[in-house]
């Protein structure tokens, strides 16, 4: 099979800087009872009239100019994000109209948080058909769906993109990509109205069924039970060992329980990237804006393996295996 490489990151995050004490005003915590139980310190909120589409069209942009690659050479372009600006069409519509990608396919994938590791392997199972260029974004704007009085979500979340170019036999290579889903708990982290089943109207508001909601306990539950048998299973059927990994880019969903199964997974050479502790939980952007902020920093050198682990909503999990 053709190996499918990345050959360029970018992200973007909005200007507006919010603390703790003003997330969590509406919901009685304050900065010490958020930084206990999720090590986040601040987060980014988009301003009043910045969308999704914004955001990950500013990231596909530093993307494209750190792969030296033009909008025009895109093929396809595919946005993970479970806040798109519209029910439809597809935020990644409008993400190609505002990048000039005139000649690309666009559209969506929501795996909610695990949404870009779905997305890299729709990606690459398109470019191993037919070739060109790919831009991968995750982009969310939760701060548009979040209950201010709900403290167990309003203070995890912020607003951001990253974004990954994908080519052909050249790049950080991707050696090996796995998806699942449980949709038996599908009822943990969910919006439920503003679909078929129950549209956003007067009533489904004044009940706050707009709201996004999550069970945190059963997620965590899911997390700790779940992810550190799926990663062994897909490094094995990756052929590393836990040894082989030098990083470990996870879903940047919350600081304590990523250090609880960070060291569950036993990578004893692997070193743990994470931003939430200026970007909140920022869905499916969090792993492309970890993995962007790493690669610009130089934290990854050429051979380094690098493990990126995305759970979340549906409930989901995705994994992918880059050689740098």
């Amino acid at each position: 099979m053709t190996e499918v490489g990345v050959l360029g990151t970018g992200a973007h995050v909005p200007d507006r800087v919010v603390s703790n004490d003003e997330a969590g005003a509406g919901a009685g915590v304050d900065d010490a009872w958020v930084v206990r139980k999720t090590a986040i310190r601040q987060r980014r909120w988009a301003a009043p009239g910045q969308a999704t589409s914004d955001l990950a069209a500013a990231a596909g942009r530093a993307a494209l100019a750190d792969a030296g690659i033009t909008a025009d050479q895109v093929s396809v372009i595919v946005v993970a994000t479970s806040t798109p600006d519209r029910p439809q069409p597809p935020t990644a519509a409008y993400v190609q109209h505002l990048l000039g990608a005139v000649d690309a396919s666009a559209f969506d994938v929501n795996a909610v948080c695990s949404g870009e590791v779905f997305a890299l392997a729709a990606a690459e199972g398109i470019l191993t058909r037919r070739g060109g260029c790919a831009l991968v974004i995750g982009a969310d704007v939760y701060s548009r769906i979040l209950n201010p009085a709900d403290r167990r979500t309003v203070v995890l979340f912020g607003d951001g993109a990253g974004a990954m170019v994908l080519g052909l036999e050249r790049g950080a290579r991707v050696r090996n990509l796995a998806t699942h889903t449980f949709g038996e708990l599908s009822g943990l982290i969910e919006v439920p109205a503003g679909g078929s089943r129950l549209p956003a109207d007067r009533a489904a508001r004044e009940a706050g069924l707009h709201y996004f909601t999550m069970d945190g306990r059963a997620v965590r539950r899911f997390v700790e039970d779940r992810l550190p048998l799926l990663t062994k299973q897909f490094l094995h059927e990756s052929g590393v060992g836990p040894d082989d990994i030098a990083h470990f880019v996870p879903h940047q969903a919350n600081g304590v329980l990523l250090d609880s199964v960070f060291a569950e997974l036993a990578l004893p050479r692997a070193t743990m990237h994470r931003t939430l502790t200026h970007y909140g939980n920022t869905g499916a952007a969090a792993i492309p804006i970890t993995v962007a902020e790493a690669a610009r920093t130089g934290a990854f050198r050429p051979g380094d393996l690098i493990l990126l682990a995305g759970f979340g909503g549906g409930m989901a999990a995705g994994f992918a295996l880059v050689e740098w």
